[in-house]
């Protein structure tokens, strides 16, 4: 097939920190660091690329009087086709990436909101760091596109280091939500075609550490840099305004910099730098010390570990008595990085990137192109910059004795020096540019956009009265919809029917098609307008009348059931359930609790043999295998999306943990009386009901707690959140 004449469409996603296109408040806090700097870069890089129609850089909207007003603007203009587009979710007020989790359901249904209105399916999703990561694995799911997903940092990775630093797990699992962050990792690469790496180490050391570590579907395309601003001094130039605010804490002023800027964060490991300069009075004497670390107005308003690294900075340059030699400015703008560079490399300074771990190290390849020397960590990406430059030199983070020794080996060699500088400006040119990282990143993406085609013909066209009805009603079945007052559930289905054509009515369920009709045939409840069966592997519309061809085809994506059983034939404790409950995108065993080795390890064990699906265990009795774009709540919000129906006009009812997916979101929830236990923590969503009724009558609660059949009352998400 002949190539689309238009250009392609690229949604980003990067849903944390402070993002905007100019004076980007990198440093404000450990959420706003150079990933933003990355994705606004890259949005514009790929716009002036000419086969690159649009690109829009989703990102979540705050409207917060502690931030400026720009982050409340829903568009802003990158221009050459290139936006970011701010999409509202969770509380209006800013919030750090480790309490997001609960919201990003929210983001993925506004975020297709947003994607409607733009009238173009995006020709692929590209997502940035964990939680993007799991969001954009949903909306690549929903839409039908591929996924690309850059991690930045990995979640394994920061563990590791945060452990060996002597942090316990519970702490770490605490402050930093681990386990959610690493499952959506792994959620992410098991759904991402490609996986965009800024070096080979990245690849080797840190991935490799994960279930879903497929190499084949990795890219090495090193990041680009605006070099425009990044140029040595020139000669005869004055010193810029930022040198004065640093000559406040000098007592030497002119003597050569160590400059060290990056985020107040434990990671960046200030506090080894601090101590390796403390406790070498031969580099004391040699140079003075920077430390930018942010922007702060008052430490104690700052988040925990930002107020953590800057007090112990503080600390530290008390206990080594280092008044006079060390710089620690509370405010640069963004307009001062560059001469603080530039400043640095006409006092024949040396930049140092200490950082426990850093996956790329853009500021290493900013500083190399204003002639600025390196010392950085060994672990990351400044092996392959270093490599490329030959400008610098590799430490182990964790030694301050290596680091100073390299301070010194930096500074004390004139001709070193002079070298290292010359490098580092050829090779920054040479190998950081943002024509050639678009290149070979949209040469991986054509190869992406021609594979994944559908594999079987798709059932006939589709008969609905869907598209005539302005709100529906979706139940789950079993301990829903049956099981309790029989009274209640005829009340419910003559309420229904005295609504007039309006409201549509829908059953999600795991049971099979025919198995869900009968039931509802055996408690005399009207055929539904749609019926998600088979724990949304099929969509049927009145009955088994018409199959949804465009969900047949959608949810084939990656589904290899041959692979799929052969690989569950090694697993104890399972045994097929009958044919009946077996179709062509759902995989279901009996399972025996005791002899089994848990749904963890089975989902290891198909991620590690790169084999896609959905894994559904309920009752500790029954698994379902699915497609990875499968499930009741992933089935909902096709519909919505294929029909226009806003997920604000839905009510969803359900009483387990498989109706859960369902549930969250931009959709208005009951849960009934009678539900089971892992649905408990939904209580603080704003727009989940949990009602006093169970089964039938729980709905009928929600239906007035909502006004469903009237007006449709939404709640006050702000209010019930703060």
């Amino acid at each position: 097939m002949s190539e689309p004449e238009r250009g392609l469409y690229i949604v980003l996603v990067s849903l944390h920190g402070l993002i905007r296109g100019h004076d980007m408040e990198l440093g404000r806090d450990a959420d706003t660091g150079g990933q933003v700097l990355y994705v606004v870069e890259l949005a514009r890089a790929l716009a002036r690329h000419p086969q690159v129609e649009r690109v829009d850089l989703l990102t979540r909207r705050v409207i917060d009087q502690k931030v400026s007003p720009d982050y409340a603007e829903p568009v802003e203009d990158l221009g050459e086709g290139a936006r970011i587009v701010r999409i509202p979710f969770g509380p209006r007020r800013y919030l750090r990436k480790e309490v997001l989790w609960p919201h990003l359901d929210s983001f993925v249904d506004n975020a297709l909101q947003h994607l409607r209105g733009v009238g173009r399916t995006p020709d692929l999703v590209h997502s940035h760091y964990a939680d993007a990561g799991l969001a954009g694995a949903r909306l690549a799911q929903l839409l039908g596109v591929p996924l690309v997903h850059t991690g930045h940092s990995l979640g394994r990775e920061k563990r590791r280091r945060l452990l060996e630093k002597g942090l316990s797990e519970e702490s770490v699992e605490s402050q930093y939500n681990m386990s959610r962050r690493i499952e959506a990792e792994e959620i992410a690469l098991g759904n991402a075609s490609l996986v965009v790496v800024s070096t080979q180490q990245e690849v080797e050391t840190q991935y490799s550490a994960y279930e879903n570590y497929h190499p084949k579907r990795k890219r090495v395309i090193p990041p680009g840099v605006d070099l425009s601003r990044f140029h040595p001094p020139r000669r005869g130039e004055p010193d810029p305004p930022i040198a004065a605010e640093l000559a406040r804490f000098l007592r030497h002023p002119a003597r050569p910099m160590i400059l060290a800027l990056s985020r107040p964060d434990e990671r960046k490991n200030i506090a080894t730098l601090v101590r390796a300069y403390g406790e070498n009075a031969e580099l004391r004497q040699a140079a003075n010390l920077v430390v930018v670390a942010g922007n702060r107005d008052d430490i104690t308003q700052m988040d925990t570990g930002a107020r953590r690294v800057l007090r112990q900075l503080l600390l530290d340059i008390d206990r080594y008595d280092l008044y006079g030699r060390v710089a620690y400015p509370k405010h640069h703008k963004a307009a001062d990085v560059p001469d603080l560079y530039r400043l640095a490399a006409r006092r024949k300074g040396v930049f140092v990137n200490p950082a426990l771990t850093e996956p790329f190290g853009l500021t290493l390849i900013e500083a190399a192109g204003c002639g600025l020397p390196l010392v950085a960590t060994e672990d990351g990406g400044p092996r392959d910059i270093i490599a490329n430059c030959r400008n610098g030199t590799l430490v182990n983070p964790l030694d301050a004795d290596a680091i100073a020794t390299a301070l010194l080996k930096g500074l004390t060699d004139p001709r070193r020096w002079r070298q290292w500088s010359d490098n580092g400006i050829r090779g920054a040119h040479r190998h950081y540019t943002w024509e050639s990282h678009v290149a070979s990143y949209l040469k991986s993406v054509r190869r992406v956009l021609r594979e994944g085609k559908p594999r079987r013909r798709e059932p006939g066209r589709v008969k609905s009265r869907l598209p005539s009805i302005d709100r529906l009603l979706v139940c789950g079945l079993d301990n829903t919809l049956v099981g309790g007052d029989e009274g209640a559930l005829r009340t419910l289905v003559e309420r229904l029917r005295a609504s007039g054509g309006r409201v549509g009515f829908g059953v999600a369920t795991g049971r099979s098609t025919d198995a869900a009709l009968k039931l509802l045939r055996q408690h005399d409840i009207p055929v539904p307008d749609v019926l998600i069966s088979g724990v949304g592997s099929e969509i049927h519309y009145s009955g088994r009348q018409s199959q949804d061809p465009g969900w047949y085809r959608h949810i084939d994506y990656r589904w290899d059931p041959e692979a799929l059983r052969a690989a569950m034939k090694k697993i104890p404790g399972l045994r097929p359930q009958p044919a009946r409950e077996q179709s062509i995108h759902k995989i279901s065993y009996l399972v025996d609790p005791a002899a089994w080795p848990g749904l963890t390890k089975v989902r290891a064990h198909l991620r590690r043999l790169d084999l896609h699906a959905k894994l559904i265990y309920s009752f500790d009795a029954f698994l379902d295998i699915l497609p990875v774009r499968a499930s009741k709540g992933l089935a909902l919000r096709y519909l919505a999306n294929k029909w226009g129906l806003p997920l604000e006009r839905m009510l969803v009812a359900g009483d387990s943990g498989n109706d859960e997916e369902m549930l969250g979101g931009s959709v208005l929830g009951v849960v009934v009386a009678n539900y089971s236990g892992e649905l408990e923590h939904l209580r603080d969503d704003p727009r989940v009901y949990f009602a006093a009724g169970d089964h039938a009558a729980g709905i009928l609660e929600a239906i007035d707690h909502y006004d469903f059949l009237g007006d449709v009352r939404l709640p006050d998400e702000e209010a019930e959140a703060s």
